[in-house]
């Protein structure tokens, strides 16, 4: 612990919660400063809680980076709301983010009426300020103050970096004191594996979004490293449910699936600091959102 004359050292964990698509992930990435978690422009993207850390001389902020609250359809959406309740549950700070370019709506109240069981201390964050002029983005704070009791109500543009560094501080002050959680090199603790599958993931999306937005799941089936010829293979199987997806990710002789390996092995190389070769394929899993088995297979 640090003597009288010293500010104390904080650390804990700061869960992001806001409807799909409230700029939670950008957050988070602009937060920690590099890209941790998948970025996309369609809702529900963000399938699992990426942890990314954030280092500060004054603190630590371990962010957790929650899927959308939404009301499910799907056994597969019961398991992501599951999910976030079990991170609220275990968090020391929740930032509730509502996005300054859309009216505050039916989903926001969803979420403000779940986090009325929260017993941590809430900041709520109006995200994407340069997506609305000036005299919206007031009216949305006014809008999303009403909505739940927060000990702090932040304006920020994650794209153009506006008050990232003043949140930052903020959330270090709710946090309570203790040493750091994660050694100081350490951004994220998603297992590679598990960040290479959304590479490919979000790579796909990018192209066939319209199509497959959420009946499509990435498995890394082998990772083999060639040291010898600085090179890592990669095979990983791309999931559909119905057998008229798969023709709309492998494209006109093959032309969408090769896009989709070039863009994901652009991020694995950084990832893996070496030259990767991927190899993905595409298979028909019938139905397995609403699949227990399934589900447990894909990692859900």
């Amino acid at each position: 612990m640090s003597s009288p004359d010293q500010t104390p050292h904080r650390s804990g964990f700061v869960a992001l919660v806001g409807r799909p698509n409230a700029g939670k992930t950008t957050l988070t990435n602009a937060l920690v400063g590099e890209k941790v978690g998948i970025v996309s422009n369609r809702p529900q993207t963000t399938r699992h809680a990426i942890r990314g850390v954030v280092h500060k001389p004054q603190g630590q902020i371990v962010l957790v980076d929650t899927p959308g609250l939404h009301k499910p359809k799907s056994l597969l959406g019961k398991r992501l709301n599951d999910v976030v309740r079990d991170t609220l549950s275990d968090v020391d700070v929740v930032v509730f983010c509502v996005p300054a370019d859309q009216p505050v709506g039916t989903g926001d109240k969803f979420i403000a009426r779940q986090l009325r069981e929260v017993k941590a201390p809430i900041v709520l964050v109006v995200t994407k300020t340069d997506a609305a002029p000036k005299k919206v983005v007031a009216e949305q704070l006014m809008a999303a103050s009403q909505l739940v009791e927060a000990a702090e109500v932040v304006p920020v543009s994650a794209v153009q970096g506006d008050q990232v560094e003043l949140l930052e501080d903020l959330l270090i002050k709710l946090l309570p004191e203790g040493p750091p959680l994660y050694p100081q090199e350490q951004t994220t603790d998603e297992d590679v594996d598990r960040q290479l599958a959304e590479l490919v993931r979000e790579a796909a999306l990018e192209k066939v979004f319209q199509e497959v937005p959420h009946s499509l799941a990435v498995t890394i089936e082998e990772v083999t490293r060639r040291p010898d010829r600085d090179l890592v293979e990669v095979h990983a199987l791309l999931h559909v449910e119905r057998n008229s997806q798969k023709p709309m990710l492998l494209g006109k002789g093959g032309s969408i699936i090769k896009a989709i390996g070039t863009e994901a092995r652009v991020g694995m190389e950084t990832l893996l600091g070496s030259r990767v070769h991927l190899d993905l394929h595409v298979t028909v899993l019938g139905e397995w959102q609403d699949d227990p088995k399934k589900l447990n297979r894909l990692g859900y």
